[in-house]
């Protein structure tokens, strides 16, 4: 209680901050807990709740020297306790003091609490040519950004050592099948796998109206069938190289897959229910992504896919990871 009463100067009552301690801010806990080791300056605070007071009625007040009642509103107001405003008087300015905090908590624990900082994305890019396993039949073929790297329409240049260098990978009838590494699905959970890649199907030269469908399958799971309108020509690819001819395929659909905690989407189309959990792709070392053309007799059929160097979209087969 303060020890005596005396007229106080009127103030109107406003809304106090409340001061929030924790332990990841030493320097400013120890602030404001020497500022209230005091019991002189916890009467100073419980006598300002009510009314402010320049430093000399405060002074009076506790009957203390008006150096050492300076020295106490110093440490309340550095600790964000009080406030003292200089007022303008017949004999001078004189600091008005107030108290400015409503409450004091320290949590020893908030940091805890505290949000964790997002993690930043990563990506995994598989070039197209660097596949695990393949069956194709002809027409087929492989480029690199310079050259064929076989023989146009003979499978053997699928199982060269060299394949590993395609940009551009063409095909009629079979699959090819992936393996991306999970590692960054173990660092912390996931909340949306992405993987970005162009394709469109393959008719003799080029031909717009020549549909495919193709089924993209996660660790042996059929996620979505991709419904390929044609195989695209009339214009060049934007990164297609100069060697390349005007009358082949030039681009494709860019397809965007999603995988959230609710399915997996393309665009805002949901297509499977399948997530990350079901289909298993946190087990093991690596899972697989793998691309097969149906067969069905009313189709044109087939498969482009498109790396960098060719197309519209200087990538190759991109996955995207975010986290929580």
């Amino acid at each position: 209680m303060p020890p005596k009463s005396k007229r106080l100067i009127n103030s109107d009552y406003h809304a106090k901050v409340d001061v929030k301690l924790d332990l990841m801010d030493i320097p400013h806990s120890a602030l404001v807990c020497r500022a209230l080791s005091s019991e002189t300056r916890l009467q100073i605070l419980y006598a300002l709740i009510e009314r402010s007071m320049t430093v000399s009625q405060l002074a009076e007040y506790f009957y203390l020297p008006i150096s050492s009642m300076s020295g106490h509103i110093r440490i309340l107001e550095e600790a964000g306790l009080v406030t003292a405003i200089s007022n303008p008087g017949v004999r001078g300015t004189k600091k008005v003091c107030g108290i400015s905090a409503a409450s004091v908590n320290l949590d020893f624990f908030a940091h805890k609490k505290k949000a964790p900082v997002q993690k930043a994305s990563v990506y995994v890019s598989i070039p197209v040519g660097n596949y695990s396993s393949c069956e194709v039949t002809p027409p087929c073929g492989l480029a690199s950004s310079n050259l064929y790297l076989y023989q146009e329409d003979s499978p053997y240049g699928f199982y060269m050592p060299d394949h590993v260098h395609a940009s551009l990978i063409w095909l009629t009838r079979g699959f090819l099948e992936y393996q991306f590494p999970n590692e960054a699905l173990t660092r912390a959970r996931p909340s949306r796998l992405q993987f970005s890649f162009e394709i469109c199907s393959e008719a003799p030269g080029y031909d717009n109206n020549w549909p495919s469908d193709i089924d993209l399958e996660l660790n042996g799971h059929l996620v979505t069938t991709l419904h390929i309108k044609g195989d695209y020509g009339g214009r060049r690819g934007v990164y297609n190289p100069s060697w390349w001819e005007d009358s082949a395929s030039q681009y494709g659909d860019y397809i965007i897959l999603d995988i959230t905690r609710g399915g997996c989407y393309i665009g805002s189309q949901k297509v499977s229910s399948e997530t990350i959990e079901s289909l298993g792709l946190t087990e093991g070392y690596a899972f697989t992504f793998r691309l097969t053309v149906s067969e069905r007799k009313d189709q044109g059929g087939g498969m482009n896919l498109f790396g960098k160097h060719f197309g519209d979209y200087d990538q190759d087969i991109v996955m995207k990871v975010e986290y929580e």
